[in-house]
């Protein structure tokens, strides 16, 4: 055996090891078995040997190792972490981690993922949903609601009480439905189809809010208290956390609660003296209970020594005197109860805190627990929701609507937005699918719902975007008929709650991720924390892990980056295990990438928010296309979604490979160097190609299982706007066949309009029969109405007018009865 030889056969096995995660002391001896063949050829001599020896002994001899190697980088380390706020603390151990988790460890166990359960509505969920909620979107005109109310009907407010849309979340021994997070999902969807404002309603008190908190940390009193009346809708609750001074950094509210003495039902008690300011608070106008976030004082140790006790959070009635509600805050147009609540020097019992006295100071951490299910919920569904029905409704009136002698759904312009509309639908239902089964399975997954939030809502932005570029005039003229105005023009408001979004990508995302899913730096963190012996040996084994780690993972990053990918192990068939081999790579990159920020940036990286923010957009691009892999098989790797499959994934990773690309283009000489092991042959994922686009536009103008699989569960009432729209679609598809034969067979030309005038062409010339020229004439009536847009005269149009001709109308029907 030459040297060269020997050389590189070493290497390469010490690259196998590394890249299999082999212990230290199994890379070892795989070194010293190298070495041994290279003594047996006369290629290693005692030299060598003494070099290896003095390598490897200190790292496999634990005393050694310790004090001579971990001693050092634990003093270095405790040197350059980050200080971190009590809020911060508490954000980065709230929650569980999930799959995310493994897709930051570079090597993702794909079994793990397309093991979990299928998520599924059980027949109670499923006849809720055929039921009430077929109902309630049956009795809500969104135009009234948003124009002439600006309010939802009080018959439609007393029906979700009675039915216990609240209560989705509250346990059957209180009253309430007790739902899983998938069938909540699955209801926010279809509301949302229909109407923001209700989906809005609907959602809040069923995420963060009183119920939420009082069934994990209320007390025994407070929960039999309030969740039945919760249950029955004989309390509406709201949570009132943003302050004007702080809406992003909710930990720095100004507003307290200071511990003092006072007068309570004729009797002097101890209690808090509450001062607050909030703002933005959905349900607040009608709320009869609110929940209250503030800092706690004790300036008089009437409780103990602690004088700042730290956030806290309370229940209060409404009625309780010094509290200012009723006036609302009007969001674009999107007129969902929201508003202003204030209190000046309101006195209120211990008692009144969630959990009790004992519970003081540690609202946040309950705050950033139960957020990180109700995010997860609530505003990724109402976009899944509003995406799949605009899906439908724009592959429906891109078929209808005629330009240039054919419907403009078949021009290639128009087949561009159709495609991310289609594509998007087809993946954001995924994702909140996955999103609710990880909830279902017992998980709080905090990263997880912060991917969700910032991802779905964007990608409702966008498509909106694009389905009013395809509608034109159809989309801008508000009114009675238009089915998606007022979803757009609500989009800010999901952009905008439960954590703004720029906020969200820059620094949540990452910020959480970084250190709750990788394997090795939290440990690193609490151990550092501690002091003696057992934080060495804790700090030891993680360190020594997280070495080994970056290693594998820089080797795994060279493999793949020359083509190896192609030979990991992945599932799938060949429809999709390209696709995980591709995410494979990329977990192998984001797990690398995140080490070398740590390292070359150390505690700076939190503030480095562009960093983070492509960080995150990694992290969240692999979960996003996990999510829909695993719909791909959790529905049977049907063939004729593969369309949508397709353009999902490639439109993914494609965004995935640029966001990593951009990282690396502004990340200096680490960034070049970066960029030559992980992209040596260049890009290696192309964006959906203008045939995929084609397919998918397609899907969505032809009535199909496909079609309706995308749109599954959504409000089609034959009646209303997207039933109507539905059957038109399907009535003008019947009709070209129709229109075909009678130009034929008057050897002429005719214009796919004024249907009802050429069936009278058909039945004169006798080739249609009287039930085919009905056809026609209902289907020149759908198109007209689905073309046409609302007109007003100007006096209708004049502010409150709408409201003060409802309150009229009341006022004589109150007299009349």
């Amino acid at each position: 055996m030459s040297v060269a030889l020997w050389i590189i056969a070493t290497l390469v096995v010490a690259g196998v090891l590394t890249y299999k995660r082999a212990s230290l002391l199994g890379f070892s001896l795989g070194l010293v078995a190298m070495f041994a063949i290279g003594g047996m050829f006369n290629i290693v001599g005692p030299v060598l040997w003494i070099l290896l020896a003095i390598v490897l002994v200190p790292v496999n001899v634990t005393s050694l190792r310790e004090n001579f190697l971990t001693k050092p980088i634990l003093t270095a380390y405790r040197k350059v972490m980050p200080e971190m706020s009590d809020t911060e603390r508490d954000a980065l151990e709230a929650g569980t981690v999930w799959w995310e988790g493994e897709l930051f460890a570079g090597d993702p166990d794909w079994k793990k993922l397309l093991d979990v359960p299928k998520s599924e509505l059980s027949a109670e969920e499923q006849a809720f949903l055929d039921g009430p909620c077929e109902e309630v979107c049956k009795m809500l005109d969104d135009w009234e609601v948003t124009h002439e109310l600006t309010d939802m009907p009080q018959d439609v407010w007393q029906y979700l009480k009675d039915n216990k849309f609240f209560a989705m979340i509250i346990k059957k021994e209180y009253g309430g439905l007790e739902f899983s997070a998938y069938a909540q999902s699955r209801v926010l969807q279809k509301l949302a189809g229909v109407s923001t404002v209700l989906a809005s309603t609907v959602g809040v008190p069923n995420s963060l809010g009183p119920g939420e908190l009082l069934q994990h940390y209320g007390t025994k009193e407070q929960q039999d208290h309030y969740l039945p009346r919760l249950a029955n809708g004989d309390e509406i609750p709201c949570f009132a956390l943003t302050s004007p001074e702080a809406g992003s950094d909710a930990g720095a509210i100004p507003d307290s609660g200071v511990v003092c003495k006072g007068q309570w039902n004729g009797e002097e008690i101890v209690g808090l003296k509450l001062n607050f300011n909030k703002r933005y608070i959905t349900l607040a106008p009608v709320a009869t209970v609110i929940g209250l976030a503030f800092k706690m004082y004790d300036p008089e140790g009437l409780l103990g020594e602690k004088e700042e006790l730290g956030i806290t959070c309370a229940l209060i009635p409404q009625d309780t005197p010094g509290m200012e509600t009723g006036r609302r805050h009007f969001p674009l147009n999107v007129p969902f109860q929201n508003g202003p609540v204030r209190g000046n020097d309101v006195f209120v019992p211990l008692d009144y805190i969630i959990g009790g006295e004992k519970m003081a100071g540690k609202g946040w951490r309950m705050l950033v627990e139960c957020l990180s299910v109700g995010r997860a919920i609530t505003l990724p569904s109402n976009s899944a929701g509003g995406i799949k029905q605009m899906a439908l409704a724009t592959g429906a009136y891109s078929r209808i609507r005629r330009q240039f002698k054919l419907p403009i759904g078949k021009m290639e312009g128009v087949e561009e937005p159709m495609a991310r509309i289609g594509g998007n639908a087809y993946l954001m239902d995924a994702v909140t699918t996955l999103s609710t089964a990880a909830i279902d399975l017992g998980e709080k997954p905090s990263v997880i719902s912060a991917i969700a939030k910032y991802h779905m809502t964007e990608k409702l932005r966008s498509c909106m975007d694009d389905a009013m570029d395809v509608h034109g005039g159809k989309g801008i003229c508000l009114g009675p008929n238009n089915y998606l105005g007022r979803g757009y023009q609500g989009v800010p408001v999901a952009i905008t709650v439960e954590g703004a979004n720029i906020l969200t990508r820059s620094m949540m995302i990452y910020g959480q991720g970084a250190i709750r899913c990788h394997p090795f730096v939290l440990k690193e963190m609490t151990a550092s924390a501690k002091e003696g012996s057992a934080a060495l040996k804790e700090f030891d084994k993680a360190i020594f892990g997280h070495i080994g780690f970056a290693a594998s993972n820089f080797v795994r990053s060279l493999f793949y980056g020359f083509g190896g990918h192609r030979l990991s192990d992945a599932p799938g068939t060949n429809a999709t295990k390209a696709y995980y081999q591709q995410m494979n790579r990329f977990s192998a990159n984001l797990a690398l990438l995140s080490d070398v920020a740590m390292g070359v940036l150390g505690g700076s990286l939190k503030r480095k928010e562009r960093v983070s923010a492509r960080l995150g957009d990694m992290l969240s691009y692999l979960y996003i296309a996990s999510a829909t892999v695993k719909r791909f098989h959790d529905q049977g790797h049907l063939e004729d979604d593969k369309p949508l499959l397709h353009w999902a994934m490639q439109d993914t990773l494609f965004k995935l490979q640029e966001a990593q690309l951009a990282l690396l283009e502004n990340f200096g000489a680490v960034g070049t160097v970066m960029r030559g092991i992980m992209f040596p042959l260049g890009r290696f994922v192309k964006r959906p190609s203008d045939k995929t686009d084609h397919k998918v536009a397609r899907l969505l103008m032809e009535p199909s299982v496909t079609r309706s699989r995308l749109g599954e569960g959504q409000f089609l009432d034959p009646e209303g706007h997207f039933g109507l729209l539905e059957q038109t679609l399907q009535d003008m598809i019947a009709c070209e066949t129709l229109h075909a034969k009678i130009c034929k067979a008057a050897g002429e030309r005719f214009s796919f309009t004024q249907l009802d005038a050429l069936a009278d062409k058909g039945l004169e010339l006798g080739v249609i029969s009287d039930d085919e020229a009905d056809l026609m004439r209902r289907a020149e009536t759908g198109r007209l109405r689905t073309i046409n847009v609302d007109d007003f005269d100007p006096a209708d149009l004049l502010a409150g007018k709408a409201a003060f001709d409802y309150a009229l109308k009341n006022l004589a029907d109150d007299k009349a009865a």
